[in-house]
């Protein structure tokens, strides 16, 4: 077989080979500077997650452009009282002002902190409707009878009755807690000073908050259910609480064992309430409701399955709440109603701090205050079991 000589006599196959080895190694190089710029593209893909994991949002997120500067202003003014960073400072998507005569608005992780531990609370506030206002009260208009209808024809219209119509009107109230700090606590650059001051404000919200929307007279804070005018069922009248009185407490004097009065209860709610339906006791009373038991040796009282659920008595759902008046003989025992329909909590989304290094020297106060109001919107949403 005859060589192919290349021009100038040189062997082409020879040339080929130099070539083609030549471009093998260019595209190994080639290959190992692509794996090595992808190596290093994932590392800071992964720098960044771990920083927005910490952050608690996207790395391009809109919403950290703007929380950022006022989380970093909030940090420094309770750590040192620098408020520099925070005056003029606004939040262009509420259209809040970060500074006022109050205080400064708190950081967003701060109020969130505290909207989740006043949402968990075992409070009314759990169960009721939460409404959220820019102004100074909320008001409804609730209708006192069954919403009017009627049918109409082609042939001829069909006159309908209007309902009775009632303005009600919720207004705020300034809810206030003062934690209080060392001074070298705060200097401390490995305290979580916000993770601190967002639980002990919750705390004593929480507290404030169940009190109120039970027992609250309505003066300066919420007004609460039990501060309402009662009526025995089937004789209240508009802006009174239907009751049923048990005799003798819970040894049922009257001839009337608890379990039926808490069936009388249950039946005394109009059925279009009893849906979503809960009862409302505290513990003293639940732990005597726990040993009924009906004619066949079961236990009315059913346990939750798990800690999400709500434990159950007679098929419906039961709030533990310790502001319920610890009664044996006299005064309200148990709440059953729809408490989303019964009960509004209205309340103003802004969370304001001061610090006051001055007052409780040589401890650093902070003034936290909200606003906060409610009050019952529809009265025969619930009713009452009362020991008399």
């Amino acid at each position: 077989m005859t060589e192919v000589k290349a021009a100038g006599g040189g062997d082409m196959s020879v040339d080929l080979k130099g070539a083609m080895s030549e471009f093998v190694c260019e595209l190994r190089g080639f290959r190992e500077d692509i794996q090595k710029k992808l190596q290093a593209q994932e590392e800071r893909m992964n720098i960044l997650d771990r920083k927005t994991a910490i952050r608690g949002r996207a790395p391009l997120s809109t919403t950290a452009e703007t929380e950022l500067p006022h989380q970093k202003a909030f940090a420094a003014y309770l750590r040192s009282g620098d408020d520099d960073g925070l005056r003029g400072l606004t939040i262009e998507e509420k259209g809040l002002t970060v500074a006022s005569d109050g205080g400064f608005l708190a950081a967003p992780q701060v109020a969130e902190t505290v909207q989740q531990a006043l949402r968990s609370s075992a409070s009314l506030r759990k169960l009721a409707n939460v409404v959220t206002v820019e102004s100074s009260s909320y008001e409804v208009l609730i209708d006192k009878d069954d919403i009017a209808a009627g049918w109409a024809t082609e042939a001829a219209a069909v006159e309908t009755g209007g309902g009775g119509i009632e303005r009600i009107s919720i207004p705020v109230h300034e809810l206030s807690a003062m934690p209080k700090a060392s001074q070298r606590l705060l200097d401390d650059a490995a305290f979580d000073v916000e993770s601190w001051l967002a639980e002990r404000i919750a705390d004593k919200f929480a507290r404030s908050e169940a009190a109120a929307f039970i027992s609250g007279d309505g003066v300066d804070k919420p007004r609460g259910i039990l501060s309402y005018p009662m009526a025995e069922n089937g004789t209240e009248v508009d802006g009174q609480i239907g009751m049923l009185s048990m005799s003798a407490g819970m040894d049922g004097g009257d001839g009337t064992t608890l379990a039926e009065k808490l069936i009388e209860l249950i039946y005394a709610l109009d059925p279009g309430y009893r849906a979503n339906a809960c009862f409302v006791m505290n513990s003293k009373i639940a732990a005597a409701v726990r040993k009924l038991k009906d004619n066949d040796g079961r236990f009315l009282w059913n346990d939750a399955l798990s800690s999400q659920q709500d434990s159950q008595l007679l098929g419906y759902p039961v709030l533990i709440s310790e502001d319920m008046p610890s009664v044996d003989t006299n005064g309200p025992a148990a709440l059953f109603g729809d408490f989303r329909s019964a009960y509004t909590v209205v309340e103003r989304p802004d969370l304001r701090v001061l610090r006051d290094p001055f007052s409780a020297k040589p401890h650093v106060l902070f003034y936290a205050t909200k606003r906060v109001g409610g009050g019952i919107t529809d009265f025969r949403a619930v009713k009452i079991l009362q020991f008399a």
